[in-house]
């Protein structure tokens, strides 16, 4: 199944553009705000030229990337009055409840033909915008769940009554306008989070929006401890959203999204050839998943062969056995070892198993190894008993 990233931010901040940039699914684009609350989906595979490498010498019948889904909905604060001071509706909702984590699109361009909603372009203004809605929406989840749990905490249920003092805590918490990510809880109240599916408890990755020109400066200011340009426009924008980014633990990626959905029409080989002459990034659909990938701390494993060559997702941390399962619960249950190299180790040896076991880089593993990103596994087990 693939993972799931939901795509949100506010009217005309380039979210649908930067959708079909990432997933070429030519979704329509509107120039001004609409009220639908309609979703775009679409599944892209991950990029990865490890495993173009790997075919090359393996030769399998199949090539088998990893999957992710972007879900892309209608600009939050297009709803009615009553709907926008009790959070997101329930139709908008449900595109999103399951996502994996959420992608924010901040605007940080300008453009006289489709002006900002509000009247200017404010990145951290936005933001409090969207997570006021996000917060509001999580408001009225944990007060529908203490009104049934409450009526339950009544029969003396110790459990209960412990269960409605936490989220209390949780509405507390989320009323001073923090999320709920933010909060120290034990195993037990994690599990109740877990049942509520809160989006203040999903990881952010913020998406700065940027115009062509500024780009190409854009992206290395994110990386850097550089102050924001006293001049102001869009660098200063990217710069403060990168602060408050780094504030709250986030991720945070520059992007083009009108020149990237653009060249998305051309061939990957021709797009990328394009942005080098530009002098800018790497393709906006790539940055943004490797940025998912680390807001959801995922890596990939990989499995080679001359039936497939294919990537998995597991958590990183994820020990052997955990890996294995990913594969086929019975590789978990009859876990025996795991023979692993990494995948710079077998290139470094001309991407020769037999050279890779002859400097030692071929190794034995057992229940407790921690796989990392890059290894290639192929594992051992028993199931007869």
């Amino acid at each position: 199944m693939a993972l799931t990233v939901g795509i949100i931010g506010l009217p005309l901040s380039g979210k649908t553009t930067l959708f079909n940039a990432l997933t070429r699914a030519g979704a329509e684009i509107s120039g001004y705000p609409t009220s639908t609350v309609q979703a775009n989906r679409a599944v892209v595979q991950v990029p990865d030229e490890r495993l173009t490498r790997l075919a090359e010498i393996f030769h399998p019948r199949k090539v088998v990337p990893t999957a992710i889904e972007f879900v892309d909905v209608a600009g939050i604060g297009q709803t009615a009055e009553t709907a926008k001071r009790e959070g997101l509706s329930a139709e908008f909702l449900g595109h999103i409840r399951n996502a994996d984590a959420l992608a924010l699109v901040v605007r940080c361009f300008e453009n006289a033909q489709a002006p900002h909603p509000a009247g200017s372009v404010d990145a951290l203004r936005d933001l409090d915008d969207l997570m006021t809605e996000l917060a509001l929406t999580d408001l009225a989840t944990v007060d529908r769940r203490i009104e049934t749990t409450g009526r339950k905490a009544k029969s003396g249920d110790k459990k209960f009554a412990e269960e409605v003092a936490f989220l209390k805590r949780v509405r507390d918490h989320l009323n001073e306008g923090r999320p709920a990510s933010q909060l120290q809880f034990t195993a037990s109240e994690q599990a109740v989070l877990g049942e509520l599916f809160l989006l203040t408890m999903k990881p952010l990755l913020y998406v700065v929006n940027s115009g062509e020109d500024a780009l190409g400066e854009a992206g290395p200011l994110l990386a850097s401890d550089a102050p924001a340009p006293h001049a102001g426009g869009e660098l200063a924008c990217a710069a403060a959203v990168r602060d408050r980014a780094r504030a709250e633990g986030a991720e945070v990626i520059a992007v083009s999204a009108r020149l990237e959905a653009e060249l998305g029409e051309l061939a990957e080989q021709d797009a990328a050839e394009y942005l080098a002459a530009l002098g800018l990034p790497a393709l906006g659909a790539d940055r943004v998943i490797q940025a998912g990938y680390r807001a959801l701390n995922l890596i990939s494993f990989l499995t080679a062969g001359e039936d497939e060559v294919r990537a998995w997702t597991v958590t990183r941390g994820a020990k052997a056995p955990a890996a294995a399962g990913k594969i086929h619960t019975d590789f978990e249950r009859g876990f025996i070892r795991a023979e692993v190299v990494h995948y710079d180790d077998l290139m470094a040896d001309g991407g020769s198993m037999k050279t890779a076991k002859e400097h030692g880089h071929v190794r034995l593993e057992g229940k407790e190894y921690t796989v990392r990103d890059g290894d290639i596994i192929e594992f051992r087990f028993n199931v007869s008993k």
